[in-house]
């Protein structure tokens, strides 16, 4: 029997995001590249020591707790209560996770700079809510403040540029991935079976582009100072990039 874990929720991330499933499948993420990424960006925005910073959609807090390190006041949240009952074993006087939806207002005047990492937006139905996370940012935001948003490269993706269908093995389990293009967002399909129980999983992530970003931001009252086409903070590229790395600025 198929367990459709995620297809009876209207917001799929709730419960994917909140699998263990979902780390097992993500385990091969670079952790040395993710550090050097926060180098660049720490030595970028210019950041003074202490600054307060918020990491949005932190998952079980890789970058959160690498900009601690750094000697900066971090507060971690994601929708996910497992992962953050995991990045809270981290938790110290300037280090602090909790579970928050970032489509709602956290705190104002308060963050020297926020972050949004590794494509953590753009799940949302409803194209409003993207607005809604830069409202709250802005709102939360210092003056002169800035919020990071690091996506994968819209331009770049059409069906032609990925496998159609793919497998990853992890331990026991094989993933199988389907992907395809539907309605201008990515939708990637995830079976499995584990136990003897098969299960469903899916994934949607619209394909915002520069353009988008800019418009929310602006009706949020942020501006853009840079835009970089990867983790190395090199020009970005619409042809060529993997990524899209927006600064903007309150």
């Amino acid at each position: 029997m198929l367990t459709f874990a995620a297809m009876n929720n209207a917001e799929w991330f709730v419960d994917w995001f909140n699998s263990p499933y979902y780390h097992l499948l993500y385990n091969n993420r670079n952790d040395s590249e993710a550090n050097l990424f926060i180098d660049r960006l720490c030595l970028e925005l210019h950041l003074q020591p202490r600054a307060k910073l918020w990491d949005i959609a932190c998952g079980k807090g890789r970058h959160a707790i690498a900009l601690n390190r750094k000697g900066f006041d971090v507060t971690g949240t994601d929708l996910s209560a497992n992962s953050i009952s995991e990045a809270s074993e981290h938790n110290s006087d300037t280090l602090h996770f909790f579970v928050h939806d970032m489509r709602l207002p956290l705190r104002s005047d308060y963050f020297d700079a926020v972050f949004n990492l590794f494509t953590s937006i753009g799940y949302f139905k409803d194209h409003k809510d993207n607005y809604a996370v830069f409202k709250n940012v802005a709102a939360a935001l210092k003056h002169n403040g800035c919020f990071v948003i690091d996506f994968l490269n819209a331009e770049k993706i059409c069906e032609a540029s990925f496998q159609p269908k793919y497998t990853e093995q992890r331990g026991d389990i094989t993933f199988v991935i389907r992907k395809k293009i539907v309605n201008n967002a990515i939708i990637k399909h995830i079976e499995f079976t584990d136990a003897g129980k098969a299960y469903y999983f899916e994934e949607s992530v619209s394909l915002l582009r520069k353009h988008d970003f800019e418009d929310f931001a602006s009706q949020a009252g942020l501006s853009l100072c840079h835009t970089f086409g990867n983790y190395q903070l090199e020009p970005f590229s619409e042809k060529d990039s993997d990524r899209l790395i927006l600064i903007f600025k309150k």
